[in-house]
């Protein structure tokens, strides 16, 4: 294989598809991506056995020889990461692998690529069309709220259900729950069964880092045990978390008889970060109450001191006050805009809170106890 290749352009796909690739496998062979110039194009494979990866690169590339290797992952990061060269070329043969550029050159001894599995390309018939800016939103609003280190597995993921053209994402590890949902197309009559379509965090986060504003639309298939994602220029396959997920509707509260307060991102996350300054590991609940036109955080700790941060909110009723985790509540802060309006929904000191905006996000806080 002899090929030449824009650095900047094969430095970015190649560190996204070395980022499925395992820092340690028994199967040294799995430390490598496998790279193929065929036809005009330059395929990147990797794989961990439970994620795998196809990218396809074909701006910038010069193809002179075609062929197949595999590249060691930690060294050829480095060397496109540190080279200053605009265009690297990259020889191959049946013993070793060089990389040249202007004023340097790196050999490194090759493997047999022929001995790295097979990875799943996307033969699907049936699948959803998802727009790419939903899916990114689906995955970042609700990819924090997993708990990987859950002993309840099906938490160390996010589920998907798609049902003609509704899509919905959710994650959860206990204490909060998000909620992503919006419209899709069905292909084939393509839906998910049951609460079982749990892409590890992993692996959904992979694939929402994959995917290019301009790709327009994503497909997304699932299976039995695993979920295929494409889009024009890469093919991603997850294996699926084994389990059921817990009923996420029975959490999600209806809230006939909540008070509802209109509220906008920026100014109660810029509150909220002053309140943090006095709280730590032991100490992370803050004092919400509602009252007289305004939302007062309080937070206090014996060996640091305490806080009260005030903010105007249109709200004039009974008094309520409830404790939750900071970082809960910022975390939803961080993954909107800070001009984004939304609803907080309470009923009591003791029920969750429901936090909610116009484009069909959700996300439930449960009250951390009150001290005595």
């Amino acid at each position: 294989m002899k090929i030449s290749c824009n650095r900047e352009k094969l430095a970015a796909a190649f560190q996204l598809a070395a980022s499925v690739a395992p820092t340690r496998s028994p199967k040294e062979i799995l430390q490598n991506v496998r790279i193929t110039a065929t036809q005009g194009v330059v395929r990147l494979m990797a794989t961990d056995t439970e994620v795998g990866i196809r990218l396809e690169l074909s701006e910038g590339v010069e193809i002179e020889a075609e062929g197949t290797a595999l590249l060691p992952v930690a060294r050829t990061n480095a060397i496109l990461r540190e080279s200053s060269d605009e265009t690297l070329r990259l020889i191959t043969d049946e013993s070793a692998v060089q990389i040249l550029g202007n004023r340097s050159k790196f050999r490194m001894p090759g493997a047999n690529p022929d001995e790295f599995p097979p990875i799943e390309g996307f033969d699907e018939e049936v699948y959803h069309e998802i727009p790419v800016q939903l899916f990114r939103d689906m995955v970042k609003r609700t990819v924090f709220a997993t708990d990987a280190e859950s002993s309840r597995y099906a938490l160390g993921g996010v589920l998907l259900e798609m049902d003609g053209d509704t899509v919905i994402a959710v994650g959860t590890d206990g204490r909060r729950l998000a909620r992503m949902q919006g419209q899709g197309v069905a292909i084939g009559g393509h839906k998910t069964q049951g609460m079982s379509t749990i892409v590890p965090t992993r692996a959904i986060s992979l694939m929402e880092r994959a995917v290019s504003d301009n790709d327009g639309v994503i497909q997304l298939a699932a299976r039995a045990n695993d979920l295929l994602l494409r889009t024009p220029r890469c093919v991603i396959y997850s294996r699926l978390v084994e389990g059921r997920y817990p009923n996420w509707r029975q959490v999600l509260p209806r809230r006939d008889q909540a008070i509802q307060i209109d509220m906008i991102v920026g100014p109660l996350f810029a509150a909220l970060r002053q309140a943090a300054i006095v709280t730590d590991h032991d100490s992370r609940g803050i004092d919400f109450t509602f009252a007289d036109g305004t939302l007062k955080l309080e937070a206090s700790t014996a060996t640091i001191g305490s806080s009260q941060v005030e903010i105007p909110i249109a709200y004039d009723s009974v008094p309520i006050t409830m404790k939750m985790d900071h970082r809960f509540v910022a975390d939803f802060c961080k993954v909107l805009d800070p001009e984004t309006s939304f609803l907080f929904e309470l009923e009591n000191e003791n029920s969750p809170a429901l936090l909610s905006t116009s484009d069909g996000y959700a996300y439930v806080i449960m009250p951390m106890a009150k001290e005595r």
